[in-house]
């Protein structure tokens, strides 16, 4: 009788599979895009009524997309934690809502974004208001990253 030997391998340090990092890189994508859009438009707005355009703009079209650092973090550190493969299913769906944590971040600030454009091309140029707005929406992604890195079990 031939017996067949089954070979079993144990892989450690999956991780989330990039599920925090592709659902944030999602979010990005979305906000920049939001953003973008606003800021052509307020750009055509103040060229057709012979205003310069404000190139501050750019800072509102950019700002969504450190979620993607944030994201690249967290999934690295859930790699790194090495958790056993028993905790897999956990370890996506932990990077699942962490991701889309950050991704509502990232969207949100592409809106906010949006409207600090349309206030510019309007002449409300009081763009460092606008930049701190950004700034709190931002700090809802890194308090996902930070809370959810500093509850990762220690190897």
């Amino acid at each position: 009788m031939t017996e067949i030997a089954m070979i079993q391998t144990v892989v450690n340090g999956l991780g989330d599979m990039g599920m925090s990092l592709s659902i944030a890189a999602i979010g990005s994508a979305i906000g920049t895009g939001i953003a973008g859009m606003a800021a052509i438009g307020a750009w055509k707005k103040m060229i057709t009524s012979g205003q310069k355009a404000a190139t501050s703009m750019l800072i509102f079209v950019g700002a969504p997309l450190s979620q993607v650092i944030y994201g690249m973090i967290l999934k690295n550190a859930i790699a790194d934690a090495d958790l056993p493969p028993e905790s897999y299913g956990w370890q996506i769906l932990i990077g699942l809502i962490a991701g889309a944590a950050m991704a509502g971040s990232a969207i949100f600030q592409g809106k906010t974004g949006a409207r600090a454009c349309d206030a510019i091309a309007s002449g409300a140029s009081d763009t460092a208001k606008y930049i701190m707005v950004i700034g709190i929406v931002e700090t809802v992604a890194l308090f996902v990253m930070i809370f959810t890195m500093t509850g990762l079990p220690g190897n």
